[in-house]
């Protein structure tokens, strides 16, 4: 990349998860009949009232909250005039200039530094309708338009594809773990538009800025990002100039392309809707809000390292997914003894399995008590690590529980000294050669022992109780 760092900044748009729009009481549903989950409100028939939904509004003061934004006891909805066919009313419900929270924060961790990803605002609006182009026609679906979103804009602090990336992740994250949005990409319930320029390393001016609109995924934002920063520094390089515009970014070449050049913002002629009294939000209720926030992925995070003794690599790991977050802590509750344990079979085996077999791990076979019970089981000396990975298997194909793999399949480890010293003399005398090399001092010779019991046992020997019988007989 040369002498030029990138400066980014994202517009994220939010969809709540609330069952009905934002002004009506119309259904928000995925996938419904066109057009089948609409009313006068939403239609914007002349002389319907829209009324605020208090769900959205609770939703939209959580997620401030949960961003460290400062939520404003005023907002006010304002209308946002544009034309488009989707856009039944002509206009657009949002906020502008008294917008509900601002001066949040988001940190990150990109390449092992912590990253303070700044927020300007975070405001609420309603959705426009849809638009699709088949066959040389266009149709209008209008079950989309009135769903509540919440439109969260970064100050321009990233400095990387990567960290983009991970800011995106991290606010998905947040959304789901407070509850108040799925945010899947998929399903449009979360939407990204990156603006981005290019300047001299340690200038303090911002270059001319590219708006790339409506990326569907997280990866693809990485990639879109990183094909801007290379096309643009192509072009500084050769002493040319960045055209302010908007462009679309493909997903089949990884380039992005131009939709329209701009040489000023639109004017949008923002102005207070008249049908919607100004929102006041008292200290209390905000308060109260706060009061009934969960444990969010970063305290969450700092518990794990301090009271459970866990990595920061793996506490980092269980909290990016609220699912696994709470998978674990199940396993933990029971088995208390050992959730350094407990978070290793999640992270090395079961999070490969479920990669496998394309399943979330709330859909997993194996279940929180049964990692517990796996781990119990080796704790306890029941079985050893390595039949604990073919108990896992078993599990994870049928569902059963671990106890009852170790019964049917006769698995568990023998720990009994007497029963094993049996084997191991048994062994010694029939290697009487390695014996001697051993006591000649190769005593790398300890792991072919080791082997022969274990194959003599069907690897059900307590490894431990092995070694430990095997250095008493063969000091003599």
């Amino acid at each position: 990349m040369g002498e030029f760092e990138p400066v980014i900044g994202l517009e994220v748009h939010v969809q709540m998860s609330t069952k009905t729009k934002c002004f009506c009481s119309c259904r928000v549903e995925f996938g419904a009949e066109p057009n089948s989950n609409v009313c006068p409100v939403c239609l914007g028939m002349p002389g319907s009232l829209p009324v605020l939904n208090r769900k959205a509004l609770e939703y939209a003061i959580k997620a401030s909250l949960a961003l460290n934004c400062k939520v404003h006891n005023l907002s006010v909805f304002a209308r946002k005039n544009y034309f488009y066919p989707d856009l039944p009313k002509g206009y657009q419900i949002s906020q502008y200039d008294k917008p509900l929270a601002t001066d949040g924060y988001i940190d990150i961790k990109v390449n092992g530094k912590v990253e303070r990803i700044r927020i300007h605002r975070l405001h609420m609006e309603e959705d426009a309708g849809k638009t699709i182009h088949e066959g040389g026609y266009s149709y209008v679906d209008l079950n989309r338009a009135g769903t509540p979103l919440m439109e969260i804009v970064s100050e321009p602090d990233i400095r990387s594809a990567v960290g983009a990336r991970l800011y995106l992740e991290k606010l998905r994250n947040i959304m789901r773990y407070i509850g108040v949005s799925d945010a899947d990409m998929e399903k449009g319930q979360l939407r990204c538009d990156v603006n981005i320029s290019l300047r001299p390393k340690g200038e303090e001016t911002f270059g001319t800025k590219v708006e790339i609109k409506n990326i569907n995924s997280f990866r693809f934002v990485q990639k879109a990002i990183e094909y801007e920063i290379e096309r643009q520094t192509k072009i500084l390089k050769k002493g040319g100039e960045i055209v302010q515009e908007t462009r679309l970014f493909d997903e089949k070449t990884g380039k992005t392309f131009t939709m329209r050049t701009k040489e000023e913002a639109h004017d949008y002629r923002y102005f207070p809707d008249p049908d919607l009294i100004p929102v006041r939000i008292t200290s209390d209720f905000i308060q109260q809000i706060k009061d009934s926030l969960p444990e969010l992925p970063d305290d969450k995070e700092k518990r794990y390292v301090k009271e459970l003794g866990l990595t920061e690599y793996d506490a980092e790991v269980l909290v990016a997914d609220r699912d696994r977050a709470e998978f674990f802590e199940l396993s933990v509750k029971h088995y208390p003894k050992n959730p350094k344990s407990i978070a290793n079979w999640i992270i090395n085996e079961l999070l490969g399995k479920l990669n496998e077999a394309g399943i979330e791990i709330s859909e997993s076979p194996v279940k929180p008590e049964h990692i517990a019970q796996i781990v119990e089981l080796i704790d306890s000396g029941a079985i050893s690590t390595k039949i604990a990975k073919e108990v896992f298997e078993e599990t994870f194909e049928t569902g059963k529980e671990p106890k009852q793999v170790v019964e049917e399949k006769g698995l568990k480890q023998v720990s009994d000294e007497g029963e094993i010293r049996k084997i191991v003399e048994k062994i010694l005398s029939e290697h009487p050669a390695e014996v001697e090399k051993y006591k000649s001092g190769n005593t790398k010779l300890i792991g072919f022992f080791v082997g022969q019991v274990m194959k003599a046992t069907k690897g059900k020997a307590n490894p431990k109780v092995v070694n430990k019988i095997l250095s008493e007989l063969l000091k003599d």
